[in-house]
């Protein structure tokens, strides 16, 4: 039997999952890493960090499943879209990653949108904000100029893992379309938006297809991480795809749901739909895009509270299973790294309003779960409000989706019913896109049938979903009332 291997590296760590050749999952391996916080509104990881999830991960897999590293036919990485590394002319990181998440370039950007936005959004279908490669470039050429100067080659998150296993320096498109350098409408690296940047092409990476096979494991890389040397490597892609290629879906219309580090509803369609509420992507089907919305901490909502107040994930949903809808009138906004649907506003804060003395820690707690998908209502209302329509159903996933409790919360508040498979990580979809490229199987389709299982349904409770849409005014009401207060507090 051979085997094929997908490592996801998400907001707060790497997830690797190993399958064979009918799309059984044979061993996950999961290993955390650290998010620092140097200032206000950062957001940075240690791409070494990154590197050693990696051979953690792999040992891992390989104490559990017994297998020696030549079954292995080929390996394939993703990671969150934006999240990118500067190195020197040796392909050294000069300093650590700025993440996704991070809310320093908010000047940058608002300079970006006033002067260049319609040429931008034209170029990239997006309008500047602080996720995106090109404003914090320019925040680093303003801010770190002996940085810049150094500044050879730019990586991106899941680009640098690899480079580090092959010694191929390459990107892929879909991963491309996040940096705001790349022009949508031509696929090639756009020169209005390098010359923006103050940056040339040469020190961006070639673009390739997700599912091309790009190199090997290297003798040094063998050594670090235990796989076989020669093992071939995919490009990869970005990770909130290929969760939803694990999710099943890759025609028009389907829909996911999602409660990982963001939340995200996605919807394929056969065209993209530039908005400044959305975030357009292709999709790995040919001739597919996924536009969706975003929440820019849902499950990291969950970690924070956790790792902030206490208690495993398992305690806190027993108490909060015995708390009220609504939660007594305490609401709580996941704004906590600002909030991108349909606000596109760094400023904004994360809050427990409504606080009384009856409130208890499992009040808290619900709230938290509540307030998120609150965010995802929000995020269905904007598509609706542009014509996309969602229809009943979709596949949730993320890690956040494991939780049962959650997963009623969700379909409640969504009016939807929620399908959950037995594994929609976007490892998996890693895993299944390396099948595709070394044609264990035929096309996306078939990988879906061999690996995409059904493993629970949650359907929404009538009165639970008006109870909600009635909370949810509130909800709004209270981000208009503090978003102000907010934004005179932000420094620039």
């Amino acid at each position: 039997m051979k085997y094929l291997l997908g490592v996801d590296f998400g907001g707060g760590s790497s997830k690797a999952t190993l399958i064979d050749t009918t799309g059984n999952i044979v061993a996950e391996n999961n290993v955390e890493y650290p998010t620092y916080y140097p200032n206000l509104g950062w957001c940075e990881q240690a791409p070494e960090d990154w590197n050693r999830a990696l051979a953690q991960n792999v040992k891992g897999l390989f104490e559990k499943s017994n297998i020696v590293p030549a079954d292995i036919l080929a390996i394939a990485i993703d990671s969150a879209t934006h999240t990118w590394v500067m190195c020197d002319e040796a392909s050294r990181p000069l300093r650590p990653a700025i993440h996704w998440t991070d809310s320093r370039s908010r000047g940058q950007a608002e300079y970006l949108k006033k002067e260049y936005g319609e040429l931008i959004f034209e170029k990239s279908f997006h309008r500047p904000d602080t996720i995106w490669t090109l404003p914090q470039i320019l925040w680093i050429r303003e801010n770190e100029p002996e940085n810049f100067r150094k500044l050879r080659y730019i990586f991106f998150e899941k680009d640098y893992i690899r480079f580090c296993l092959t010694g191929v320096y390459c990107t892929d498109y879909i991963e491309a379309q996040g940096s705001m350098l790349y022009d949508c409408n031509t696929n090639r690296w756009s020169d209005e938006l390098l010359k923006l940047a103050g940056i040339a092409e040469e020190m961006l990476p070639p673009v390739v297809k997700p599912a091309d096979i790009i190199g090997s494991v290297t003798r040094e890389a063998a050594r670090k991480t235990g796989l076989a040397e020669g093992t071939p490597v995919i490009c990869g892609t970005t990770d909130t795809v290929l969760e939803v290629f694990a999710s099943g879906a890759v025609h028009p219309g389907d829909v996911t749901v999602k409660l990982a580090t963001a939340g995200r509803i996605c919807v394929i369609t056969e065209k993209p739909y530039p908005n400044q509420h959305f975030v357009n992507y292709a999709h790995i089907a040919e001739g597919l895009w996924y536009p969706g919305t975003a929440t820019k901490a849902a499950a990291s909502s969950y970690r924070w509270y956790r790792d902030t107040f206490g208690g495993s994930y398992e305690e806190l949903n027993i108490g909060a299973g015995q708390v009220p809808i609504g939660c007594d009138g305490l609401l709580y906004h996941p704004y906590i790294n600002g909030e991108l649907t349909p606000y596109a506003d760094p400023a904004l804060c994360g809050s427990f309003v409504g606080i009384r003395a009856t409130h208890t820690k499992a009040h808290f707690t619900r709230s938290v779960l509540e307030g998120v998908a609150m965010s995802l209502l929000h995020s269905k209302k904007t598509l609706e409000d542009q014509g996309i329509t969602l229809g009943g159903k979709a596949t949730i996933i993320g890690g956040g989706a494991k939780g049962s409790l959650w997963r009623q919360i969700t379909a409640d508040c969504l009016g939807m019913e929620l399908a959950k498979t037995t594994s929609s990580d976007s490892s998996l979809g890693s895993a299944m896109l390396a099948g595709v490229a070394t044609g264990v199987f035929t096309n996306v389709d078939a990988a879906v049938k061999a690996c995409i299982r059904v493993e629970s349904v949650t359907r929404p409770i009538k009165e639970n979903s008006k109870e909600y849409e009635q909370i949810f005014k509130e909800y709004v009401a209270v981000h208009d009332a503090l978003a102000a207060i907010y934004d005179a507090r932000m420094t620039v």
